[in-house]
């Protein structure tokens, strides 16, 4: 067993150890009946519907709201018409994915709007249609309920502008700059909550009712996007790090150092694990996907899991324990513009715009022309030429096999391409490959590899190898899903796919080809002249695909989908109220308003691929079913789904009414706001760095148009001990931001009264608290730590003395502190990162610059969040601030960097040198952070005129 799997077991028992002793036989019962179910961790309780909740919840229900849901897919090319697939490698399945979701979720009645983020990219080597900001998408069955449409409602591609401006850079170049996205993209949320809120909900702002991120640079963005609105998160990997890791090193052609150095892998598995720490709900498309490849992941464990759930559905604690619920929804497709004839096989798939007189598609005499004899039946394969899509073993076998290619032809679409000198070097070593390979077995005039083709005519060739009598074939080493498989059988194709990933649950519902082992020529080469040889075979496979397919259409998806999202505990801001508002905030209600006008959606969820039960034994049809005594079918479906929403409007509600409270929204109206985050320097030079700044911003500070907010790890106390050493008043500031992120403060109103008295001149701000207590496990979570830190020993002597000790008197609510006796002895923050999460203990763990300090806190809480909560509770514009930090910096130092806003870093001798425990870090600095970037300057020393140069440099004073 490897060193890391039995860390990880070692870890596991140590997180179920705290649970074993109170776990009743009712609960190890239902922990053994799921583990008998093949590990399907996607087995879950679907709410019973009562007729006394239907008759509240339209009771209660005073007008309809609809749904706001945004979609996050950052790299590649992504448009709603003519997409570009295969164009590179970060243009691929995912782009049509995320793109026909947003449109399906759009046709769904009761979602009112869709907004799919991605990246605005306006360079030369790019369609002008990329740097559009906005783009609709076309509505596909939506006629029933045209007339419900509103101003802003739909499915929308929403470009935000980030990274640099004028190019087009791979999904890996991307790290540094996705603080600036997630900046833009909450600008844009909030924006569109205060429109739709103006269309359909009295002025209310709607939000969101979930954030979903696809792949991990969009899994990094949603939970930080998650975390700063406080709305749920959802999470679809699409292909993961440690899987692809795995496979490099087997492969043996790339060191792990190089294999980062190319792929800033280390940095992507990151973002996996904290989309894991943030996400209600993980969307994979496969089991394989649970029980392969997010088993490798430090926040996921499938036994875990199920244990965590036994004790949530008994009551019983979970000692600060969290995870993520793992579902399959398979990826869907529309069908309907596939038209299917009976009769004869030849020409018999056809397209509703087809006819017999039609020509033939031009795509066709362009593969055509490729064959010797074209009447053979076509072996199709659809993929990039990157290496884990296995083109060369498919060309190897059929090469080796006479009697294959005597009786068929190969068609290989491997995206587009110019000149091969002018693509990827790993595509360009592939298609050289598969040259030679096609060379070497004297191939002319039976193989294709045509060098264009249009998205759109992707149908026509599916028919044109199903006119043959053809099979498609996916060989790659493993599918995450295979979507193109699906397409296959909806055009009449029988398929050979790989064994490895999606392709088993896709054949276990199809039944219409063979699986092979991707490694294995002969059993590829087999497979496929069974099938074009065996007629019978041929037709009996061809029909399977054809009854089943629509088991994978996009309204199936988008009706799981919608079903899982009401299973999420509402998480939208929410702010206090004064007493005059006089708004009820009862949680019975709090989710009871929305989708009521799901009309005729009926949830079949006989899709799910693994025959989902119920943990009563049930299926969920069948639990649903018993409630038709109560609530007729419409509205039984009415109802599940409205609770996603009212809680929109509750929390929006308390938005507005907040705007009474003592906390006096004046840093919106602040013409620049001065973040001094200055980490590791000692009191006395702090309040030198704040008197600086302060000193060079003097005239406009007077004036009221510029603000200040101090951040730091320190507490409340400690700075309020500073200020009054140098002699700075707490009203200078308008917010202080404390223990690494965990608390926030305001000066108090009636701070002159206070400072007579022993209570501190600062008022907390608690909206903060209920909005980062997401996963927070309170003191479960400090008697997990108290344990660890006990074990924390140096030797000596005979003896041993405990290195990490608990500090009580800077431990907040929200924030466990230590004292680090030697840093040299404790673990670098990413392996202490590491041991939380194989315990299910989802939190922020960070050391201080010198690393003398620890603090353990929320997951989604940090500095830099802190600063888009006052972004979005008061309107303190992220791109008016200014942050003020050191060379280096405690262990969110790099959150500090990025964004919108400006970054002033103070060059000098206050800085001290980062301790090893930052240097172990699993990444490099410069992999998350754009240190070119002009909005990142640096500043020589920490005195009032260099200050003052450099704040007009960046046009922030005048000369």
């Amino acid at each position: 067993m490897s060193k890391r799997r039995l860390e990880r077991e070692r870890g596991r028992r140590d997180a179920t150890a705290d649970m074993s002793e109170d776990l009743s036989e009712g609960e190890k019962g239902d922990i053994v009946s799921d583990l008998s179910t093949h590990g399907d961790s996607t087995r879950g309780r679907f709410p019973r519907i009562s007729s006394v909740d239907a008759m509240e919840a339209w009771a209660n229900q005073l007008k309809e709201k609809k749904l706001y849901i945004v979609l996050i897919s950052i790299h590649g090319l992504i448009r709603g018409e003519n997409m570009e697939l295969g164009r590179d490698s970060d243009t691929g399945g995912q782009v049509k994915y995320v793109v026909e979701l947003a449109r399906a979720l759009g046709s769904m009645p009761g979602v009112y709007r869709v907004d799919l983020l991605t990246r605005q990219i306006s360079a030369p080597d790019v369609d002008w249609s990329y740097g559009e900001p906005t783009e609709m998408l076309t509505l596909r069955n939506s006629e029933d309920f045209m007339h419900e449409m509103g101003e802003s409602s739909g499915a929308y591609i929403v470009r935000i502008p980030f990274g640099p401006k004028d190019k087009y850079i791979p999904k890996e170049l991307l790290w540094p700059h996705i603080q600036e996205f997630v900046d833009g993209a909450l600008v844009h949320i909030m924006q569109m909550s205060k429109v739709l809120g103006e269309q359909i909900s009295g002025g209310w702002p709607v939000w969101p009712v979930a954030i979903h991120g696809h792949y991990a640079d969009a899994g990094d963005s949603a939970a930080l996007l998650s975390g700063a609105l406080n709305v749920p998160m959802l999470f679809t990997g699409h292909s993961l790090g440690r899987d692809k890791l795995e496979q490099l090193l087997k492969q043996g052609r790339q060191t792990r150092e190089e294999i980062n150095m190319m792929y800033k892998i280390m940095r992507r598995i990151e973002a996996e694990e904290l989309a894991l720490d943030a996400s209600e709900i993980v969307i994979t498309s496969t089991r394989q996907e649970i029980e392969q490849q997010w088993q490798l992941y430090d926040g996921f464990d499938v036994i875990l899991e199920r244990k965590l759930r036994a004790r949530i559905k008994r009551g019983v604690s979970c000692y600060g324990r969290f995870m993520p619920r793992m579902v399959i929804i398979p990826p869907g497709m529309e069908f309907n513009h596939v038209i299917v004839h009976d009769g004869d096989m030849e020409g018999e798939v056809e397209g509703s715009e087809d006819n017999s007189s039609s020509p033939d598609p031009p795509i066709w005499s362009e593969i055509m022309r490729f064959f010797t004899n074209p009447r053979k039946p076509m072996i199709l394969a659809l993929a990039r030429p990157d290496p884990k899509k296995n083109i060369t073993t498919l060309v190897k076998a059929f090469g080796e096999c006479r009697p294959l290619r005597e009786l068929a032809n190969l068609t290989l679409i491997m995206g587009n391409r110019e000149a091969i000198d002018e693509m990827s070097s790993t595509n360009s070593a592939v298609l050289t490959s598969v040259l030679k390979l096609i060379d070497k077995y004297d191939l002319y005039g039976q193989v294709a590899y045509p060098k264009h083709h249009k998205q759109s005519e992707v149908p026509d060739i599916y028919r044109l190898a199903a006119k043959t009598k053809g099979v498609f074939i996916n060989p790659a080493f493993i599918e995450p899903f295979g979507l193109t498989l699906i397409e296959a059988a909806a055009y009449g194709l029988p398929i050979v796919a790989t064994k490895n990933g999606g392709p088993v649950d896709i054949h276990r519902v199809l039944d219409n080809g063979l699986l092979v082992d991707p490694h294995d020529p002969q059993a590829i080469a087999d497979a496929l002249y069974k099938l074009v040889s065996d007629k019978q075979l041929w037709a009996r496979c061809r029909q399977n695909g054809l009854k089943n397919i629509h088991l994978f259409s996009w309204p199936e998806h988008c009706k799981t989908y919608l079903s899982r999202l009401a299973t999420c505990r509402p998480r939208h801001p929410q702010w206090k109220r004064s007493e005059e508002d006089g708004i009820e905030d009862s949680e019975s209600d709090s989710r009871d308003d929305s989708l009521r006008d799901i009309q005729d959606i009926s949830l079949n969820l006989k899709l799910s691929l693994d025959g989902e039960k119920a943990e009563d034994g049930g299926t969920l049809d069948s639990i649903l079913e018993t409630e038709e005594s109560a609530v007729n079918e419409k509205s039984r479906v009415e109802h599940i789904v409205s609770k996603l929403s009212k809680s929109v409007v509750k929390a929006a509600q308390k938005d507005a009414s907040s705007e009474n409270s003592s906390k006096v929204p004046i840093l919106r109206r602040r013409k620049h706001i001065f973040v001094i985050a200055v980490d590791s320097v000692s009191n006395t030079d702090l309040a030198g760095i704040i008197k600086s700044i302060f000193e060079a911003a003097r005239k406009d500070r007077t004036s009221g148009s510029f603000g200040f907010i101090l951040s730091t790890s320190l507490t409340i106390s400690e700075v309020h001990s500073i200020l009054i050493s140098g002699g700075v008043p707490a009203t200078d500031f308008d917010a202080f931001i404390c223990n690494s992120g965990s608390d926030l403060y305001y000066p108090s109103p009636n701070s002159d009264e206070m400072l007579s008295s022993s209570e501190l001149p600062f008022a907390i701000d608690e909206d903060y608290h209920s909005q980062i207590e997401y996963r927070w496990g309170g003191e479960g979570l400090r008697k997990t730590l108290v344990r660890w830190a006990a074990s924390v020993v140096e030797k000596k002597g005979e003896g041993e003395e405990q290195i990490v000790i608990e500090d009580e008197q800077r431990s907040s609510t929200f924030c466990h502190a230590f004292n680090v006796k030697n840093p040299a002895l404790v673990p670098p923050v990413k392996e202490l990162r590491k041991l939380m999460r194989i315990q299910a203990l989802r939190c922020h763990v960070l050391y201080s610059h010198d690393g003398t300090k620890l603090h353990v806190i929320p997951v989604l809480a940090s500095r830099s969040q802190a600063l888009r909560y006052l972004y979005v509770r008061w309107g303190a514009e992220l791109s008016n601030m200014v942050v003020f930090v050191g060379e280096s910096g405690d262990t969110d130092y790099e959150g500090l960097l990025g964004g919108v806003h400006k970054t002033i870093i103070l060059k000098g001798a206050l800085n001290l040198a980062p301790s090893q425990l930052h240097a172990a870090r699993s990444y490099p600095l410069r992999d998350v952070v754009d240190f070119d970037s002009p909005t990142v300057v640096q500043c020589e020393g920490c005195s009032t005129d260099g200050i003052r140069l450099t704040l007009s440099q960046l046009g922030l004073l005048k000369e």
